[in-house]
């Protein structure tokens, strides 16, 4: 059976970056950051309510939608890494991934999270099952 978990991780974070900088999702946050050459994009901790601040959640939305899916993509090739060497992924990281995407799902259930992420770390556990796994 042909591995493709990597190339599936890389195809989520590759559509959520493009989704992130659409006009459909974050685009004028986008062109704002591109006029400081995306430097500077948020006054951080001065944004913070605790110091009278009034934070931008638009921002820090597109900020992290973007980044999300950046890490996506790193973990992606990770794991197509591992994959095309050891042809089987670490149980811990499938139960973590798991983990991860369930507390997603149950913050945000209308998403990515529920209909793309929650399927593939299920299908990565079912593969999980059907080999003998290092641990």
């Amino acid at each position: 059976m042909k591995l493709f978990n990597g190339k599936i991780l890389i195809y989520i974070g590759i559509s959520h970056c493009l989704l992130g900088i659409s006009p459909f999702a974050f685009g004028k946050q986008f062109l704002t950051f591109s006029q400081t050459y995306f430097f500077k994009i948020s006054d951080g901790l001065f944004e913070f309510p605790l110091l009278n601040g009034i934070m931008n959640y638009e921002n820090f939305a597109s900020f992290w939608f973007v980044y999300f899916g950046i890490l996506i993509i790193v973990i992606g090739i990770l794991i197509n890494y591992i994959e095309k060497t050891n042809k089987i992924v670490p149980k811990k990281f499938i139960t973590t991934y798991l983990i991860a995407v369930l507390i997603g799902v149950y913050m945000i259930p209308f998403s990515g999270m529920t209909f793309l992420m929650l399927p593939h770390s299920i299908y990565m556990l079912y593969q999980s099952r059907n080999k003998k796994i290092k641990v």
